[in-house]
């Protein structure tokens, strides 16, 4: 997923529900914080999973990285 069709993604979520795309982003980064803390390997293993090229991904990265995971599922 590149990056004009991520930004047109958070900018229809967060015209959808009111809010700016910076509240977007904050809500994400709120989630990716609580997904890398759980503590299930499982839950640990698919947050190791993301390219990221911080220590943290960003919401960017996480979106393309679940977007590819649901291209692969969709394949025939």
């Amino acid at each position: 997923m590149n990056k004009k069709r991520i930004e047109r993604s958070l900018k229809k979520i967060a015209k959808k529900n009111g809010v700016s795309v910076e509240e977007v982003r904050k809500e994400i980064e709120a989630a990716i914080s609580t997904g890398e803390g759980n503590p299930d390997p499982k839950m640990q293993a698919f947050w190791g999973s993301i390219p990221s090229k911080g220590d943290k991904p960003t919401p960017e990265e996480v979106i393309a990285h679940i977007a590819g995971i649901a291209k692969q599922k969709n394949k025939p």
